[in-house]
């Protein structure tokens, strides 16, 4: 979460009175303390700012914070094919300098197995990708409705990529060159 995201659900959480019942914590993942086991977690665009190199200690450091029996959502952009290194057009280029540095795509299947190395048990895995092509069209629509407001917000070069970034985004997953994937995995507990 940023900074930014993360005042804003604070001030929602103290809107809707749920101080108390809602805890919210601003760290690295990696940070999160093991003494306290989770029940479930929700993992929602981290498996793409993970990469390659650290998938395992990732999906290890999630099972080791799960209960058994505990579920896990990881929810993240794939890529198309496991020899997927880039995005046609020179997107991925794009999408890397301005957008999202360091963000590495992989195959579902990558995750899927870093996750059973580190003893998650796949339950369930669910392609979005249809759905977020129309998604990001929408996005992309709203924002070029809105492209006086959004000039008022923003420097014109970071209204460009993002209109550019929104469009093309739109765009891969609409022809299937990225997909996005939710996995249900679970820590198994010896148990049916």
């Amino acid at each position: 979460l940023s900074k930014h995201q993360h005042a804003h659900v604070h001030r929602l959480i103290e809107a809707r009175g749920l101080r108390g019942r809602v805890h919210m914590q601003l760290l690295d993942y990696r940070a999160l303390p093991e003494d306290q086991a989770f029940d479930r977690i929700a993992s929602v665009g981290m498996v793409e700012h993970v990469g390659r190199a650290q998938l395992g200690a990732y999906f290890a450091k999630l099972q080791r914070l799960l209960a058994p029996g505990g579920l896990l959502l990881n929810h993240g952009i794939t890529a198309a094919s496991m020899q997927h290194f880039n995005l046609g057009g020179g997107i991925g280029e794009f999408v890397e300098r301005h957008i999202f540095p360091g963000g590495e795509i992989l195959h579902v299947a990558s995750a899927i197995e870093a996750a059973a190395n580190a003893g998650l048990e796949t339950l369930d895995v669910e392609n979005l990708r249809p759905h977020y092509a129309r998604t990001l069209w929408a996005w992309s629509d709203a924002l070029e409705r809105q492209l006086d407001s959004a000039a008022r917000l923003a420097p014109e070069q970071t209204l460009r990529a993002y209109r550019l970034y929104l469009a093309g985004s739109a765009m891969a997953f609409e022809r299937g060159w990225l997909a996005l994937h939710q996995v249900l995995l679970a820590k198994p507990n010896g148990l049916l």
